[in-house]
């Protein structure tokens, strides 16, 4: 495996930044230009980060031979601890200024965004609010909007957080594991938060998108990426059964060569519309 590690300061915050570089016989030596010639980023879920994604972007990096790059949003990972009580527009407020600012920074364009989770809605939101840099959107178990079921699955994370074994186990990877998982749930389990919807947002998108979902997701229901399809009608589905809230963790080969074949049939569209 072959990665570069970065700082970026993004709306004012210190974040970790990782771009993963094919190792694939046929792949190019990576350039000194890597990192603002990558297309794909990737959106990690609500208590992810760079390293909870595992082999995932390395695998992604192989499979399309070109760098794959992450960040752990704020308050994540090895990034700046949270210090802010989160409101119920943090999702739109992460797709807005700290991925423009991605965008600017490194000079991205014509970029495909790939969302787990929160790291899903904040990629629709981004293709909604600012849809000339991105050519397509790829998420797995978005959200569009709450579901009982789902924050009763939070709730039982709490549980665990608070007497299980979820602390330690986010201590390895977060630097403030408590500032983490409370800045998640509390935001989700809040009352203003039950009213949370997206889906108007959605209906706005242009550019296509790939939506993947687990049969048995714990944390929302199959209506999830179904109302993608109904509002936006450039929408593909990919539902799997046997399949809880990772797709690309628990069905890794199936849901990498669903991506793969999307992206290149989003290149080659794009290729054949921009011919003479």
């Amino acid at each position: 495996m072959s990665t570069q590690q970065r700082w970026l300061n993004l709306d004012g915050k210190r974040i970790d930044c990782a771009l993963f570089l094919p190792d694939t016989p046929q792949a190019n030596p990576p350039a000194p230009s890597a990192w603002s010639e990558s297309k794909i980023i990737l959106l990690h879920e609500g208590l992810g980060c760079i390293a909870l994604w595992r082999e995932f972007p390395q695998q992604l990096a192989n499979a399309l031979s070109e760098p794959v790059l992450t960040y752990s949003r704020y308050g994540y990972g090895q990034s700046q601890v949270l210090c802010d009580v989160r409101n119920p527009r943090f999702m739109h407020d992460e797709a807005d200024t700290p991925l423009c600012e991605l965008f600017a920074q490194l000079g991205l364009r014509d970029v495909i965004l790939i969302g787990h989770s929160d790291g899903a809605s904040i990629a629709l939101l981004h293709a909604a609010l600012h849809p000339q840099l991105i050519r397509a959107v790829v998420v797995m178990a978005p959200h569009l909007f709450v579901e009982p079921f789902g924050l009763e699955s939070i709730a039982k994370a709490r549980a665990q957080f608070e007497s299980g074994d979820l602390a330690a186990k986010l201590g390895r990877y977060h630097l403030d594991p408590a500032a983490t998982f409370n800045g998640w749930c509390n935001v989700w389990l809040s009352a203003e938060f039950f009213v949370w919807n997206i889906t108007a947002e959605v209906a706005q998108i242009h550019c296509p998108v790939l939506a993947i979902q687990g049969e048995g997701d714990q944390y929302g229901s199959m209506r999830q990426i179904e109302t993608i399809a109904q509002v936006h009608q450039h929408t593909r589905l990919l539902k799997l059964a046997d399949c809880r809230h990772s797709p690309h963790l628990e069905h890794p080969a199936q849901t990498l060569a669903a991506i793969v074949e999307f992206i290149g049939e989003q290149r080659a569209f794009s290729g054949a519309r921009s011919a003479p």
